[in-house]
């Protein structure tokens, strides 16, 4: 069936990239992009990067605007879908025919509580709006506890702390050593530690509302209060819309390697998905991976799955990510955690800027510049080849 009608649900970094590669690859069809956020699509992670540590600019989520010439219904929601007549239902009233699809609807921010009354005392980053917020509070220097010590949560401590707040980051572990290895998280808390961040180490937390202000329960009975509480506690993906639809597969929507929906072993060709909201084929199995970049390759192999089927590539993942926070930049490519030392370690212009890369017996290893002046696609072939592909000859660590 000749494709002239796809409909992308979701305007984020997935779905801007799905219908800049459906034109690119000659789709001239009619081309309808439904978004919840009532923005063209921003940068995610500038959110807890360079717009909280930022002056008083908000422009650094920004994005070129988009070329695709797409129709687009933002600040509209996708409430359900009915396959087999190949329509989209609206969350506003009305349905949208498709001959294609692109799921992109993404994941929204895991909360402790569930409902605290329109209180707010529970804050999350995850959208501008949330982001905005967050910084108007801190610019009067409240004390603020962050529960969450993966990356989202060290960023927005380290934010916190650049804005004159007194910080506490709980953590039922050591931060980042979970998402990074205990090498490279020793790095971070060293960093935080400089910067004065409280760490507390509690086990699970709840969060505890009152009037008097939130307050924070750990595990062994520590309560800890501050004027703000900011959770970084995972993320949900958006597939409440899908039920009914017999796309998810206990309760998850899962997607082949050329990203067609894969629903109890039955590929729809005409469904994509890609993006936080979707489990893909990984080196380590099938995961959701909601990353920036991932998303971004993600969505370009759905898009040439969804005009070319069987004939598109295949999705080779490499995992790529980035972190910023109290001081410190840290880029890696392959797979993490990565378990003691590096096998091979660089020594850059100054103390904090190290070049690592991590053996993987299996196949490509792992490679992490910190604070390291080095291009991505470099990084890339360090982890793919190991040190030699940095040039000349290097020693081997002792």
């Amino acid at each position: 069936m000749k494709q002239r009608r796809i409909v992308v649900v979701g305007n984020g970094i997935a779905g801007l990239t799905a219908c800049d590669t459906l034109r690119t690859a000659g789709f001239d069809g009619e081309l309808t992009v439904v978004g919840a956020e009532p923005h063209q699509p921003y940068s995610r992670p500038a959110l807890s990067k360079a717009l909280l540590h930022g002056g008083d600019t908000l422009s650094a989520h920004e994005l070129p605007a988009p070329t695709h010439g797409a129709t687009e219904l933002l600040g509209e929601t996708a409430a359900g879908l009915d396959v087999r007549a190949r329509v989209l239902r609206l969350g506003g009233g009305g349905e949208l025919p498709y001959d294609g699809l692109v799921i992109a609807s993404g994941s929204r921010a895991r909360r402790l509580t569930a409902n605290d009354g329109g209180a707010g005392q529970e804050l999350t980053l995850r959208t501008f709006e949330d982001a905005v917020r967050l910084k108007q509070l801190t610019a009067g220097r409240p004390s603020v506890i962050v529960v969450g010590g993966g990356p989202l949560g060290t960023e927005v401590a380290s934010g916190c702390l650049s804005a004159g707040c007194e910080v506490t980051l709980v953590s039922d572990g050591q931060p980042l050593s979970r998402q990074l290895g205990g090498y490279l998280a020793d790095l971070f808390v060293s960093a935080a530690a400089r910067q004065g961040l409280r760490m507390v180490h509690g086990g699970r937390a709840e969060l505890v509302t009152s009037g008097s202000g939130p307050r924070v329960l750990l595990a062994d009975g520590t309560v800890l209060e501050a004027d703000l509480v900011v959770t970084a506690v995972g993320d949900l993906p958006n597939t409440e819309w899908l039920a009914g639809s017999g796309l998810l597969t206990g309760g998850a929507l899962r997607v082949d390697s050329r990203g067609r929906v894969d629903s109890r072993g039955r590929v729809r060709p005409e469904i994509v998905a890609a993006g936080d909201v979707a489990g893909f084929p990984t080196g380590r199995g099938l995961a959701r991976v909601p990353l920036w970049t991932s998303a971004i390759d993600q969505a370009k192999v759905a898009a040439a799955g969804l005009l070319r089927g069987q004939e598109a590539a295949e999705l080779k993942f490499q995992p790529y990510f980035w972190t910023e926070a109290f001081g410190l930049s840290l880029k890696s490519v392959g797979f993490t955690p990565v378990s003691g030392a590096p096998d091979y370690t660089g020594q850059g212009s100054d103390e904090d800027s190290q070049l690592m890369w991590w053996a993987n017996p299996a196949g490509a290893g792992t490679a992490v510049s910190v604070n390291y002046r080095i291009p991505v696609p470099r990084l890339r072939r360090l982890a793919n080849q190991g040190p030699a592909a940095l040039g000349p000859p290097v020693p081997s660590q002792p």
